[in-house]
């Protein structure tokens, strides 16, 4: 079946003529759906025209809004668009929780990353089927996921940059494309699930003003920072997009002929759906204040290509159409791109007519799913520091574990979170790991902040090593409204840790024993003021429901930690711009040349990796060329481990770039004393930059740089080559 189009107009001959075909197939059609629209024999635009022309102006508007209540006349159920999905199914009940999409980023590993957003998918359908058994069309149980997150996580202060994969625009896409195809599946007709990437385009804080700012960016940021994840997404075939609550140059995210018409619609020639971020639209008059009213609000989102109005103010269309602002024709072509999603889903559909119409109960929190949940947050799991304590020796007899994060679910969780029956905090992993014969003693210690008092730490002196849970939790940073103990919106307004949790630390170490701190937290933060009293560091994100048992798995050594940075720990907020100023300039890897306490793509290991002989196919290319490098890597250390190659593009010919950029990463797993040859390929077109003088994106002739490391300020050799 043909998907593809945008175009829908009847003029009265057509309509006519159109109509009395769709006669004649309904009586050579012998099934028993009750309108052609049923009929998933057709192709799909004819499906999508018989329905849109059996609908009056009211009904198509009902069908616009997230919160549809369908069409009872013509058999057509109530749908809810909104349903969340980013590190499992959100919101819902029960299903599996893996680590915060900023713990994925973290993995580098996007066959990984597949397994698991195809996990997700999974337990979607298996909840959308029991519930549609019980008449359930609530929010939540719909196939339209607003996920995955690729805005560009650039100010760490943005609380919710624990939704993203990060600071980097490679990474972010690579991640978000084998999400997005995990979610919507390989059928050639159906969707699994529908993706949506969010929140399009330049978004990200202050949460506090984001239904009245405006983000200004060059168009060197615009198009070489802040849109290159969505066009990845775009051209791997997601489903939807959200445009974001603010303004991007003065134009409204959800109503901008640049953003929306101009660059998704016409230059990318993305055929979707695109969803306002919820109440967008009606900030058009009520905070922007660029239209009069909500009617105008209504008519200039259509007219801007918005399909679905996550809200009520699209209700108002039926009274634009009076008043001359659009056209139903106009309204005709909106609602044809949110109708061809729901096509793709099978929800006109016999249920049995889908792949996935057997999935149910017995899918959700499997067994396999929840060793997925594990697995996935050992690989998310960064060490900063080692200095010989980690992993746990076996002659350990006594371990104290304490601080606020150590028994916290919240801490688990990250925002956007589905629920579970396994949640493992990590004292319980570590009961649960430790032998029978080791003491695991516990006290909170300390609350996550304003609290000088101190609980327990004496035990701190009288066991061989403490384990310090620290950091932060999703009511402390998220969004606007959902992180209620934040006294900014959600956002940070420092990097620190908090005071009393860095006293506390103090008064650990006074014990004199080993101390370790994990942290737990969804961005970076200055670890400064405690990396001196501690021996060893690892940073956890929010791990998920198997947070615990994974965190125990590698502070026992059962697994190496295997996560890398994917984004810059630096030293203290006074090395970054204001956080309103949306300019790339001293932000992030790409930018920032001060010293950090932490690079991009940072991560130790209990193992030890040899790099070597690495070389390009050649040192001459043309602009279309594939770039091609080889190397070898082998494990020299004792046990088995994860590195990840990471490959940099300098460009020392060129002004206005970025110090470097990702350009290739691959994730490799070597057992001890084995060697791996790998070869890696940069195509021509992860070369491109944006000329605005040409309003294109090019190759430039001149010299370049690949640098490949274990980081990005970790390089083991620098190759130069030359594009002709």
């Amino acid at each position: 079946m043909k998907t593809k189009g945008r175009n829908i107009k009847f003029t009265t001959t057509i309509k006519t003529n159109y109509l009395l075909f769709l006669v004649f197939l309904g009586l050579a059609w012998n099934t028993n759906a009750q309108h052609v629209f049923n009929n998933p024999e057709v192709e799909i635009e004819q499906r999508i025209e018989d329905l849109i022309q059996r609908l009056t102006l009211e009904e198509k508007v009902s069908l616009m809004v997230h919160e549809s209540k369908g069409i009872e006349r013509l058999g057509i159920p109530p749908y809810n668009w909104w349903n969340e999905c980013l590190h499992g199914i959100a919101r819902a009940g029960k299903a599996t929780v893996f680590p915060q999409a900023i713990g994925l980023a973290a993995t580098f590993d996007t066959h990984l990353i597949h397994q698991v957003a195809t996990v997700i998918s999974d337990e979607g359908r298996a909840k959308f089927n029991e519930a549609k058994k019980i008449g359930n069309y609530g929010r939540y149980f719909g196939l339209t996921y607003w996920s995955p997150n690729v805005n560009l996580f650039r100010d760490p202060r943005w609380g919710r940059g624990q939704e993203t994969y990060g600071e980097d625009p490679y990474l972010s896409g690579a991640i978000g494309k084998a999400f997005v195809e995990g979610i919507q599946g390989n059928d050639p007709f159906y969707l699994k699930g529908a993706a949506c990437a969010k929140h399009y385009v330049v978004h990200s804080g202050p949460e506090a003003v984001r239904h009245e700012f405006n983000a200004v960016s060059s168009d060197n940021d615009l198009y070489n920072t802040y849109l290159p994840a969505f066009k990845t997404l775009v051209d791997a075939g997601v489903a939807g997009v959200m445009c974001a609550y603010n303004r991007t140059n003065n134009e409204l995210c959800c109503g901008s002929p640049t953003l929306l018409n101009g660059i998704l619609r016409n230059d990318w020639n993305f055929n979707g759906y695109i969803v306002s971020d919820c109440g967008a639209i009606y900030d058009f008059w009520k905070y922007h204040k660029t239209v009069k009213d909500d009617v105008h609000s209504a008519a200039l989102a259509v007219k801007h290509s918005v399909n679905i109005n996550c809200g009520s103010t699209y209700n108002k269309l039926p009274e634009a159409v009076n008043q001359g602002l659009i056209s139903e024709e106009e309204i005709d072509i909106a609602l044809a791109d949110a109708l061809r999603i729901l096509f793709r889903l099978g929800w006109f559909d016999e249920e049995d007519k889908t792949p996935w119409a057997n999935l149910g109960n017995k899918d959700v929190a499997t067994p396999e799913h929840i060793a997925l949940a594990r697995k996935t947050a050992v690989k998310s799991i960064v060490m900063l520091k080692n200095n010989g304590i980690l992993p746990l020796k076996k002659s350990t007899k006594s371990i104290f574990v304490t601080g606020p994060n150590a028994t916290s679910l919240e801490a688990l969780m990250g925002n956007y979170n589905g629920f579970s029956g396994q949640w493992v905090t990590p004292f319980e992993g570590i009961v649960n790991r430790a032998n029978a014969g080791v003491a695991v003693n516990y006290n909170e210690g300390c609350k996550l902040a304003d609290d000088m008092n101190f609980k327990g730490t004496w035990m701190a002196g009288s066991n061989d090593v403490t384990i310090a849970f620290l950091g932060m939790n999703a009511l402390l940073e998220g969004e606007q409204g959902d992180a209620y103990l934040s006294k900014y919106g959600g956002d940070k307004n420092d990097l620190q840790l908090s005071e009393n949790q860095i006293e506390f630390v103090k008064t650990l170490k006074e014990g004199g024993k080993p101390l370790v701190a994990v942290v737990m937290g969804g961005s970076a933060l200055s670890l400064d003021a405690i990396e001196p009293y501690v021996d060893a560091i690892l940073w956890v994100w929010y791990p998920g429901e198997q947070g615990g048992n994974a965190i125990a798995d590698v502070l026992f050594g059962d697994k190496d930690p295997g996560g890398r940075l994917p984004l810059t720990f630096y030293h203290s907020i006074n090395d970054l711009p204001p956080f309103e100023d949306y300019s790339m300039e001293n932000r992030t890897y790409r930018y920032f040349s001060g010293d950090v306490s932490y690079p991009f793509g940072y991560g130790l290991s209990y193992t030890t990796f040899n790099v070597s002989d690495i070389k390009l196919n050649k040192n001459k290319f043309n602009k279309k060329d594939t770039i091609s490098l080889s190397l070898s890597i082998s494990n020299s250390g004792e046990m088995d481990g994860d590195e990840v190659i990471q490959v940099y593009l300098a460009t020392p010919d060129f002004y206005n770039r970025p110090i470097k950029s990702l350009v290739a990463f691959e994730r490799v797993s070597l057992k001890k004393g084995d060697e791996q040859y790998l070869e890696i390929s940069v195509p021509a077109n992860r070369l491109y930059w944006y000329n605005s003088e040409t309003g294109k994106y090019e190759v430039n002739k001149g010299n370049y740089m690949l640098e490949v490391g274990n980081s990005s300020r970790h390089i083991y050799k620098s190759l130069n080559f030359l594009i002709k």
